[in-house]
């Protein structure tokens, strides 16, 4: 570990360079004592680890110098090592900041030395909770974390630059496996935010009687089973970011209660009185078109407008071909590595066979399906044998895809149909029952 600053703040000048000469008996402290409360304001500016108090000072009260401390090196840690033995002052003392509270008396060297090595390694662990943070932020680094570069992902871009320099509620729409959540974290590790919580939830996968409970706690004795205080959501995001996914599955008895948390910006646990404040932001996603929940009277219009702040959307994968094959490339590259295996290299067969495959699953389906063709393959060269689609490839499945125009739909069974049956357009005209030449059209322009 590093050197580790302590100021003693002791006018008893002997009692100071005892403490400071046990102390020293760890190498790696470096220690200064103090007589006065002015002498130690002076110095604050080279801002301590920690510093030993006595209340007692000549020049100034332990309560004046602990309020200057907190005010001009607030990271520093106060330790307050005292003659007084009033439980007043020391409750008064440790509710102004002070860390701990040791009475002078035949144990507190060894007390103090208890204190310090817990405080240093609080001081550790905390340095390495912040280095994770910065390196998860770089991990979402957004550029390089959604991958692409069709004109949908440019947009996207520059809306995450937009809302992670503010705190609006951001609302993201998009097909299931389109990567909402990766949009969510994007903003959050690239905002203000960023090394406090990324609290996500998805409410589908709560039952409806246990989510006021999730998300807005509950006090000790609230109901039968409530054998302790249960903090939600809200607060686990206190000054970070809280993700609400699959918002729109939420049930409508809820909703009432979720909006006026959002308008009030404050929420009281099940069973409490206490009123508790928030500060936090707001990033909701769906699958669902809200709007029509809204005409359908299964979500509520003012907490509708309440969530939809910076609206994101994220186009199906379909809609964006000119990704297909640098997401694949991507993804076959991150899988080689994790597993330690030889770089491998798409044949032109199989980047023509991913082109031509809808992907109802999206994002998350091409991942699966580069993964698995990486198993398959030799370990050089991935060949069209090696993609295997999921039984989504069936046309039944296309009415899952989302909304799209009669022509679309036909024009991704006629794609389905060629792959299964590896591009024979003999048979596959004979299985749709229509003309050999309607396929060499299509094919010629670039159709299928």
């Amino acid at each position: 570990m590093s050197s580790f600053s302590i100021f003693i703040v002791e006018d008893d000048k002997f009692y100071g360079e005892y403490l400071k000469h046990y102390l020293s008996s760890n190498p790696d402290y470096s220690i200064q004592h103090f007589l006065t409360g002015k002498e130690l304001i002076a110095n604050l500016h080279r801002k301590p680890d920690v510093i030993t108090l006595d209340y007692s000072l000549p020049d100034m009260n332990g309560a004046l110098v602990l309020k200057k401390i907190r005010q001009y090196s607030p990271d520093t840690q106060v330790v307050i090592v005292s003659g007084q033995k009033d439980i007043s002052t020391a409750l008064d003392l440790l509710k102004d900041g002070a860390y701990d509270y040791i009475v002078k008396e035949q144990d507190s060297r060894s007390r103090l030395w208890n204190v310090l090595l817990r405080i240093r390694e609080n001081r550790a662990l905390k340095s390495q909770v912040e280095q994770l943070q910065e390196e998860v932020g770089r991990k979402y680094d957004f550029e390089k974390a959604i991958i692409g570069n069709s004109q949908a992902i440019r947009t996207i871009y520059s809306l995450i630059e937009k809302a992670s320099k503010t705190n609006i509620n951001v609302s993201i729409t998009g097909e299931t496996g389109t990567g909402k959540e990766l949009v969510a974290k994007a903003i959050h590790y690239n905002s203000p935010r960023r090394k406090k919580p990324f609290v996500a939830v998805n409410m589908s996968a709560i039952p409806k009687d246990l989510l006021e409970s999730e998300l807005f706690g509950y006090e000790k004795g609230a109901f039968t089973g409530a054998d302790t205080r249960k903090t939600g959501k809200f607060e686990e995001a206190t000054e970070g970011t809280l993700f609400l996914d699959e918002i729109g599955d939420m049930n409508i008895a809820i909703q009432a209660k979720l909006l006026r948390v959002i308008q009030e910006r404050e929420l009281v646990r099940i069973g409490g009185k206490d009123t508790i404040p928030l500060d936090l932001r707001l990033i909701v996603a769906t699958h669902r078109d809200l709007k029509e929940e809204v005409a359908n009277g299964t979500f509520r219009q003012d907490l509708y407008y309440r969530l939809l702040g910076l609206p994101v959307h994220l186009p199906p994968l379909r809609e964006r071909t000119n990704d297909i094959l640098i997401l694949a490339k991507h993804f076959a590259e991150a899988f080689c590595r994790e597993n330690n295996l030889q770089m491998v290299v798409f044949s032109s067969e199989a980047s023509e066979k991913l082109l031509r495959y809808p992907y109802p699953g999206n994002i998350r389906e091409l991942k699966a399906i580069i993964d698995l063709a990486v198993v398959m393959s030799n370990g050089k060269i991935l060949n069209q044998e090696d993609i295997i689609f999921s039984q989504t490839s069936k046309p039944s499945d296309f009415l899952n895809a989302g909304e799209m125009t009669l022509e679309e739909y036909n024009r991704l069974i006629i794609k389905s149909y060629l792959d299964k049956y590896m591009d024979d357009i003999p048979l596959v005209a004979k299985k749709l029952g229509i003309g050999k030449s309607t396929l060499y059209r299509m094919k010629q322009n670039e159709q299928i």
